[in-house]
């Protein structure tokens, strides 16, 4: 399923899912069995898919033709948002723009910060370039939701705790992080102020058709997670800024994958809960800091920024 939040004409903000020519709103279809909004919709979702399929709901026609609606954030108030750093060569540029060096715990645990899970944004959103901030930059990842409780989970078991993935652009104010991170805390302000997500969040079950295996050999450095081969998904991902490519990479390139995500943050009897959302971290060129902005400047306002990845769709967002 590909499911979204909207407003309605009339301005109510539902849940539902996409077909061919709109939207279905899965409260109206479902006679009010099924929740208004998607956080509802995730806590219970195996119950709620269960009677989307006896009622054959999904193959129902759209309540709503897409040009009548507003896309909103598919998951408007997550729980949490935990961003990684996922990939080696995102890592490699960016530290060298910086003029630092990755520091060895990184390939030996996936690393997160707490983003802000209050500044979510969605298709079509305006972003706000923060006050006196000079090169504003964008980041490509791919995010996954969780879909139930669970702690200290084992990576080889974590895939039935992913409920769905979407597009996730990590807005980034690299003027204001390059001056905080001298204090070695972590990120900031520099990443506090937008969070877009969407269009959709595609069911895990969809996805699976883009399963594929790694060899620890396409790597730069040798994978030391203790988890063999690596599973991931052979997902096209690029970035389009005012029509022009600017980056064009694949998620199955990640040193970490989610599963592996999922129990570093879960470790030590850490809670994931429905709703949460964890970022991949950023593909390799997929942000404009890993060649100090020489393919394109700073963001500015009037910019409009796509990012697409396979299977999921294309997120579009205006600096302002």
């Amino acid at each position: 399923m590909r499911l979204v939040t909207f407003l309605t004409p009339t301005k109510l903000t539902r849940a539902g899912w996409l077909t061919a020519d709109g939207v279905v709103d899965m409260h109206a279809i479902s006679g009010g069995q099924l929740p208004t909004d998607m956080l509802s919709f995730i806590d219970d979702h195996e119950r709620y898919r269960a009677l989307i399929q006896e009622n054959d709901w999904e193959a129902a026609e759209a309540t709503y033709l897409s040009e009548s609606v507003k896309l909103l954030a598919p998951l408007p108030n997550p729980r949490s948002f935990r961003d990684y750093i996922g990939f080696e060569m995102h890592m490699l540029n960016a530290s060298r723009s910086f003029g630092h060096t990755i520091g060895s715990a990184w390939y030996e645990m996936p690393i997160f910060y707490f983003t802000n899970h209050q500044a979510i944004f969605g298709p079509g959103d305006e972003i706000k370039r923060p006050a006196k901030e000079t090169k504003l930059d964008i980041e490509l990842e791919i995010a996954c939701i969780i879909g139930k409780k669970g702690s200290d989970i084992v990576a080889g078991e974590a895939q039935p705790y992913i409920f769905g993935y979407t597009i996730f652009n990590d807005w980034t104010a690299r003027a204001i992080q390059r001056r905080e991170m001298e204090v070695p805390l972590g990120p900031h302000k520099g990443k506090d102020f937008a969070n877009a997500i969407g269009p959709c969040i595609v069911t895990a079950d969809e996805m699976e058709a883009y399963r594929c295996t790694i060899a620890e050999a396409d790597f730069a450095a040798p994978l030391r997670f203790p988890h063999g081969p690596t599973n991931r998904l052979d997902l096209t991902m690029q970035t389009r800024i005012n029509g022009v490519t600017i980056c064009e990479g694949n998620y199955k390139t990640a040193f970490y994958n989610f599963e592996q995500m999922i129990e570093r943050a879960s470790e030590n009897g850490v809670n994931l809960m429905p709703g949460d959302i964890l970022g991949s971290g950023t593909v390799g060129w997929g942000s404009l800091i890993e060649n100090n902005f020489n393919v394109h400047r700073p963001l500015e306002p009037g910019d409009v920024v796509e990012l697409e990845i396979e299977g999921i769709g294309i997120l579009t967002n205006t600096v302002v």
